[in-house]
């Protein structure tokens, strides 16, 4: 069978490896993918390394044909990178796809930025002196990706870190090398010089740790748990290195009396359910006013039952499998714990049996949660979502914000004057109004606040704050 390798100065190598199953069925193997080792992720470093220099010089039409040619043949092969990823992720096909899409145009966007690479000029205090304020890149920038959003994520991490001239060392999550190995496949044959990309797949503990130990990197950009990226953080601190955060959510989505009711159900069950609830954008804290909470209730667990939960690649599907069985195990936790905590079990909570082997998991809905119960603090990662019961607009709102979290919110109302309201004192990073607080455009800055995010934004033109360093240059003639 094929060994898909890592790629290191420009080679592909690597003999161990790890076997990569699909969450759908346990029986179908994606792929034998190579585990690189610390010292595969020095040689990796200091390839990229070796490469800066002339990359960092590299024309502007070079890197944009590169950039564009990678979101041509990903674009061209939607379906079957989509298959990939629903097979080893469990992102049902459609969804699947439409992450494939968004990846083909965030490298799309990156080949554009690539042309529009800007600075000024500006008069000095001091007459008869020019001043000149330009970006450069950083350097070699490590990229830790985590396994919900496969391709995407390493896409809006490694455009930019190209667009703008830096070299890459790429290490995705264990559960999904086989999007992160198509992807840097589709760059290297692009025409990436040796070095410039390079894919480190293997454990956390071993290749990341090696990335985390490295004084050769100028950056940091993770994605992932809270606790790593604390971990991330630190070791960043001691190398004096730039470090870049995307971590947990606890995402509220505000429910008012005056909200249409189907917006605010379809809403709702999009933000927490769809994705399998694997999404730190996902909404797992429903705050509902007390005028419209029964009826929201029950139109929500109606609608969660039409929702067919299967192999990600059946037609048909809405919901896949839980990524993992270790995930599956901290979602059933979860569960048990909003039980014993007071909790009523509205909808769902049993862990499913299919035609194939699998992690399956049924939506859950949690109502008269209360905004101190674990269930409604910590994030679960999973379709398990909670109803907390509020008063009116102000106490919602408090609610909203009363989380160690500040990555997005959202609110359902049909007052122009609570969306206003709510949009400038959510404590949020991102806020949706009348739409699911997961679903984000590619092309304007992603992140959060508090807990949730360190450092600049990504995406859109908001990227080049991290990925590259201000240079301001006086000249007298």
């Amino acid at each position: 069978m094929t060994i898909y390798q890592n790629l290191i100065a420009g080679e592909w190598v690597g003999s161990q490896t790890s076997r990569n199953l699909s969450p759908s069925d346990t029986n179908d193997l994606v792929g034998l993918y190579a585990q690189a080792s610390a010292d595969d992720a020095k040689d990796a470093i200091a390839a990229a390394k070796q490469a800066f220099p002339a990359w960092s010089r590299s024309g502007i039409l070079e890197r944009h044909a590169i950039l564009r040619k990678a979101s041509d043949e990903i674009l061209a092969r939607k379906e079957e990178l989509g298959a990939l990823l629903a097979r080893e992720e469990g992102k049902v096909l459609p969804e699947a796809i439409g992450e494939v899409t968004r990846a083909a145009q965030i490298f799309d966007f990156f080949a554009g930025e690539a042309l529009r690479l800007t600075g000024e000029t500006v008069p000095s205090a001091r007459p008869g002196i020019g001043v000149e304020v330009t970006r450069e890149p950083l350097g070699v920038i490590g990229i830790i990706t985590p396994w919900n959003f496969p391709i995407a994520i390493p896409a809006w991490k490694i455009a930019p870190a190209l667009c703008y001239g830096n070299t890459v060392v790429f290490k995705p999550a264990d559960l999904v090398p086989g999007c992160a190995w198509a992807i840097v496949d589709i760059l290297n044959r692009a025409g990436l010089p040796k070095g410039v990309l390079n894919l480190v797949m293997g454990r956390g503990s071993v290749v990341g740790q090696a990335l985390l130990d490295s004084p050769d990197l100028s950056g940091l950009t993770f994605t992932g748990s809270t606790g790593t990226g604390k971990r991330v953080a630190l070791a960043s601190i001691e190398h004096n290195r730039k470090f870049q955060l995307e971590m947990g959510g606890k995402n509220p989505m505000v429910v008012l009396d005056d909200a249409d009711l189907s917006v605010a159900v379809e809403a709702a069950a999009n933000s927490g359910f769809f994705s399998t609830g694997q999404r730190c954008t996902a909404s797992s804290r429903l705050i509902v006013t007390e005028g419209i909470h029964d009826r929201f209730v029950a139109a929500l667990t109606e609608r969660l039952k039409t929702l067919t939960v299967d192999n990600a690649m059946k037609p048909g599907t809405h919901i896949g499998p839980v990524v993992d069985e270790r995930q599956l195990k901290q979602d059933t936790d979860y569960i048990d714990i909003g039980k014993k905590e007071g909790a009523r079990l509205a909808f769902g909570g049993e862990v499913l049996t299919r035609d194939t082997p699998g992690f399956y998991l049924q939506p859950t809905l949690f109502t008269e949660a209360t905004n101190q119960m674990r269930i409604s603090r910590e994030e679960i990662f999973g379709p398990v979502v909670s109803v907390i019961r509020a008063k009116d607009y102000d106490e919602a709102l408090s609610i909203s914000n009363d989380t160690p979290f500040g990555l997005s919110a959202g609110i359902a109302t049909t007052s122009l004057k609570h969306a206003t309201h709510f949009k400038r004192h959510a404590e949020a990073g991102m806020v949706m109004v009348n739409l699911p607080t997961a679903g984000v455009d590619f092309h304007v800055p992603f992140g959060g606040r508090k807990a949730s995010s360190f450092g600049p934004r990504e995406q859109g033109r908001y990227a080049a704050e991290f990925f590259t360093v201000v240079k301001t240059a006086y000249t007298l003639p």
